[in-house]
């Protein structure tokens, strides 16, 4: 139709299969690398890896799809109906889990120094963002963490920055109590987890914002 050729126009076709796979993959190895540069992980990963420490008995990935599940309940709960597509996000869930758990193995064998550390987690920072903005275009089901703010924002028509920045530091404040209550001293939540807890969202909408003046995305679940 027409609007489908204005929006089209002068823009690249991208696979959403192809950017969803990409997403997965670029995201699971910069959180990684943000557990590696040790300076506080990635936001919505600080509750998983907080209870990963509090629980030691399931890797930080196990943790992650778990709590991931719980994400998508919470949808459906709020949607008040099964949606179907949801129980798909799960499994891209549990990929991101398992190569979160394989890139966390492989990490150690980089350099560890100070510099070193800050240039993992700023470098990071756009990574995820990338991440995030791809998964919001996909036009699939995505990792539970970001759907859980895309969708969320749509269903309490708040802007998306604002939904994930306030997702991102509810996430910070319950791993701080969590970690401090079951272990003693605050671990996981540092620096950086704040500066990406105030941060991601917003630079998420502006990666997005470029990349729909560039790109147009299809998927197979297209209408």
């Amino acid at each position: 139709n027409g609007r489908e050729t204005m929006e089209t126009k002068n823009k690249i076709t991208v696979r959403g299969e192809l950017a969803l796979a990409l997403a997965v993959l670029v995201n699971s190895f910069a959180v990684a690398m943000t557990v590696y540069a040790g300076l506080g992980i990635s936001p919505v990963s600080s509750f998983p890896y907080a209870v990963s420490l509090v629980f030691p008995f399931f890797t930080l990935g196990t943790w992650t799809y778990l709590f991931q599940g719980v994400l998508v309940i919470t949808l459906m709960v709020l949607r008040k109906r099964f949606v179907p597509s949801y129980l798909f996000s799960f499994v891209v869930g549990f990929c991101f889990g398992k190569l979160l758990d394989v890139f966390g193995a492989w990490l150690p064998c980089l350099p560890y120094g100070w510099g070193w550390r800050i240039f993992y987690f700023v470098a990071s920072c756009p990574v995820i963002a990338l991440g995030i903005a791809l998964s919001n275009r996909c036009k699939l089901p995505i990792i539970p963490t970001d759907l859980f703010a895309r969708d969320l924002a749509e269903i309490i028509k708040k802007p998306y920055p604002k939904v994930k920045t306030t997702m991102d530091l509810t996430c910070v404040g319950v791993a701080a109590v969590l970690t401090v209550a079951g272990t003693g001293t605050l671990k996981g939540v540092g620096i950086g987890t704040v500066v990406a807890a105030l941060t991601y969202g917003r630079l998420a909408g502006v990666v997005g914002n470029l990349l729909d003046k560039k790109f147009y995305f299809v998927s197979v679940l297209e209408k």
